[in-house]
């Protein structure tokens, strides 16, 4: 019965903290071969999937071709295996990245501090780690056997993320694993709690939810919906007036247009949720279905429209 009230205090917030600017970005999934069992993710380790690692002359194509959109922020996304994905290759790709990108984020398995350090050393700037669901019991329930199955070991990464020198850390849980309320709560607290701690740091929320999957087209019966949503969006604008919102392509057009400017600060666009996609043919499967298939052009045009104006860089590396 709040969220009007709700709305007209977190726009006001929005534009006293980051004024009319909306912040673009897309994500790159340079892999997609994963060692856990998460019931509720395309990528689970035994979903029959294609799966794929990206050369580094593919993910060099890759990174030229979305750079070609005149996008300069990049989010590098693996499944969560060390085997397939190591370190090495991991940090290796971000010095890649640096030469086309002002800004690099990387969304991976949690990491130990001084393996953070490296990355960051390779170029990295942001973290995101999402603990899925904050609830330990229904934790594990739906992360049946790998490493992800540690709970603590997960929380922690953002903190361990800062102590190895990232600029910023973002936190969210999966919408719908569980009571949505809690986990957007558990969410907004543990981000409130590493900013008082950490307050040099940039904080930002995403705000997942359940999406169809490749062999699994049905969600559950905690389906959050838009206006549930939107509640969740405008009480972290609420919580923390200063921190960044992300919107991403798992919401259709119209929700995303309609919360930009409101409580979201950033989105996704031109976005492909497989391994590459971007410059050749897709070469491993989707790790959920998106909903928002606008190229770059076509987000900006739209944020035009709204009187916002979209940001390609904050940020310069000297």
């Amino acid at each position: 019965p709040y969220l009007e009230d709700m709305a007209r205090k977190a726009m006001k917030e929005t534009r006293k903290h980051f004024g009319n600017s909306i912040s673009l970005f897309t994500p790159l999934y340079i892999a997609n071969y994963c060692e856990n069992q998460c019931v509720y993710c395309g990528f689970k380790a035994t979903n029959k999937i294609h799966r794929a690692t990206l050369s580094f002359h593919e993910a060099e194509n890759e990174l030229k071709a979305i750079a070609s959109t005149g996008l300069k922020e990049i989010l590098l996304l693996t499944g969560e295996s060390r085997y397939k994905s190591d370190l090495v290759y991991i940090g290796e790709t971000i010095k890649l990245a640096t030469k086309y990108f002002s800004t690099i984020g990387i969304e991976i398995y949690p990491l130990n501090t001084e393996e953070y350090t490296f990355l960051h050393h390779c170029g990295a700037d942001f973290v995101s780690v999402y603990q899925e669901t904050y609830n330990t019991d229904t934790y594990e329930k739906v992360h049946l056997w790998g490493s992800k199955r540690v709970f603590p070991y997960r929380f922690h990464a953002q903190e361990r993320a800062l102590l190895g020198g990232m600029r910023g850390v973002s936190f969210g849980a999966l919408l719908g694993l569980d009571d949505f309320r809690k986990d957007a709560f558990a969410a907004g607290l543990h981000a409130q709690l590493i900013q008082q701690k950490y307050p040099h740091a940039e904080i930002s929320f995403s705000t997942p939810r359940l999406r169809p999957y490749k062999n699994n087209a049905e969600n559950g019966p905690k389906d959050v919906h838009e206006k549930q949503l939107l509640q969740v969006m405008l009480a972290y604008r609420l919580l923390m007036p200063y921190a960044g919102i992300t919107i991403s392509t798992r919401e259709r057009p119209g929700f995303r247009d309609h919360v930009i400017g409101m409580a979201a600060t950033k989105m996704s666009a031109g976005v492909s949720v497989g391994v590459g996609g971007h410059s050749e043919e897709q070469k491993g499967d989707e790790q959920f279905e998106i909903s928002d298939e606008r190229s770059v052009s076509e987000v900006h045009q739209m944020i035009l429209s709204k009187g916002l104006q979209p940001v390609y860089t904050d940020y310069i590396r000297v």
